[in-house]
């Protein structure tokens, strides 16, 4: 209750984002809890290098209401992955041809895409903060990202026992505006951490590096470049002495476009990464023929109840021991049943990576306070699927579940499989899913009304 109660507090000053635009303006938050990590760990003020951050990201990806697309973005290579069009579809205010985002994502996700919406402090599990650029549910391999039609049937389906539901009235292009609009925030998320992060381990922050020189580039931004580049042109020709004014000035300039250079590249590193994608899709192989494996609940039913009930049964039996056994040690988590009642007090990686990674503990509340003050959210444990409801928020096919298993959940405590053989072999994937569907409990019979 404590928790809930603070976290409500610490949202207090994002409430309204779903308001018409008249009523406010939309702005990016910059990263605060990103850069309070790095003050807390290291000791060094981040005030400026977060702000220097922000300017750069400000100035490549433009506002919630008019965003804009870098221009090594621009490129080519890049049209199928993300469109300026369809950006400006699923930004800005609500109105014709804009505004998807703010009217079906914003409450949960927020404006900046940081997973904190007005709503987003009573839900389990938070939303996702999408500047990590790490998603849970993807059929690509794990540290790849996911591939447009993996955040295009995340919205298009929902994601079942979560706060996502489906939205009916949303057509195909409005998914996909949408899928440009997760991709375009991603990106310019996890630039300004990748930003942060490279000026705590390459620069020397309390000598006085900066991340970028923000007046200087002020200057060049309202048109001074020719002027600057003209007056150091003439001190060149001129033989000027190295104590000269402009002789510092030229170097500000340099500095400043190798800043930018740097920053450009940080930015094509990560988009590649987006692009790189779709050869990282995780292919999944026919079941072999002696194991029956459903795509559904529905179908497993008819499995155990026909001609190959038997050989589903003892399917089931060799997932559970697998299930329970020591290599793939599934019941350490989920439970000797499957029930969800085993370790259940880790955390993710979106929690970890400000306590833990930090040298905070998340059970420890008044560390946190700082942090929390500037837009962490508290503590949650990841808890471990309850397969005994049969909802499987990645999708139920078999092929989700191979996939699930195989490669872990990005983000997650839940592991990619390492495999032993004779022990535990891939082909033992599918009688896993088969346990897992078989610990389901049945619905409640209803009786009519007479």
């Amino acid at each position: 209750m404590k928790n809930y109660i603070l976290s409500a507090l610490l949202l207090l000053p994002l409430a309204g984002c779903s308001r018409q635009p008249s009523e406010y303006t939309a702005e990016f938050e910059p990263n605060l809890v990103h850069a309070m990590k790095y003050q807390i760990k290291e000791g060094i003020p981040m005030e400026q290098a977060m702000k220097d951050a922000s300017w750069i990201v400000d100035g490549m990806f433009g506002t919630p209401d008019e965003p804009t697309l870098p221009e090594a973005l621009q490129d080519e290579d890049f049209a199928d992955l993300i469109s300026l069009d369809r950006i400006k579809n699923a930004a800005g205010p609500i109105a014709e041809g804009s505004g998807l985002y703010r009217k079906h994502c914003v409450t949960c996700h927020g404006v900046t895409g940081n997973g904190r919406g007005e709503a987003s402090a009573a839900q389990d599990p938070y939303p996702r903060d999408y500047r990590h650029g790490i998603f849970k549910f993807k059929s690509t391999k794990r540290g790849s990202k996911p591939i447009r039609e993996d955040l295009a049937r995340s919205i298009r389906n929902g994601i079942a026992g979560t706060g996502m539901v489906k939205i009916p009235d949303l057509k195909e292009q409005d998914i996909q505006a949408l899928v440009d609009y997760v991709i375009y925030l991603s990106i310019r998320g996890e630039l300004e951490r990748t930003l942060i992060d490279d000026a705590i381990f390459e620069l020397d922050l309390e000598g006085g590096d900066r991340i970028i020189d923000r007046q200087l580039g002020e200057t060049l931004a309202a048109g001074g470049r020719e002027q600057i580049e003209k007056q150091i042109e003439a001190w060149e020709k001129a033989g000027e002495p190295e104590d000269d004014p402009t002789a510092a000035l030229a170097e500000r300039l340099e500095n400043f476009d190798e800043s930018m250079e740097i920053a450009v590249e940080m930015l094509e590193d990560i988009a590649f990464d987006w692009l790189d994608a779709e050869e990282d899709v995780v292919e999944v192989p026919e079941p072999p023929a002696d194991i029956p494996v459903a795509d559904n609940h529905a179908e497993f039913v008819k499995l155990s109840e026909g001609d190959q009930a038997e050989t589903l049964a003892a399917s089931i039996k060799r997932g559970q021991e697998i299930f329970t056994g020591k290599v793939a040690s599934c019941s350490k988590c989920h439970g000797e049943k499957g029930y969800g009642d085993g370790q259940n007090k880790d955390y993710d990686d979106w929690t970890k990576d400000w306590t833990t990674r930090a040298g905070l503990k998340p059970e420890d509340t008044e560390s946190l306070i700082p942090l929390m003050a500037r837009g962490a959210m508290p503590p949650k444990n990841a808890l471990p699927r309850n397969f005994s409801e049969g909802v499987f928020r990645g999708g139920e096919a078999a092929e989700d579940l191979y996939r699930r298993i195989l490669q872990g959940i990005e983000g997650t405590p839940m592991p990619a499989s390492t495999f032993v053989p004779g022990e535990y072999e891939k082909d033992d994937i599918w009688h896993l899913i088969n346990f897992v569907r078989s610990v389901r409990k049945p619905e409640p019979e209803t009786t009519e009304a007479i």
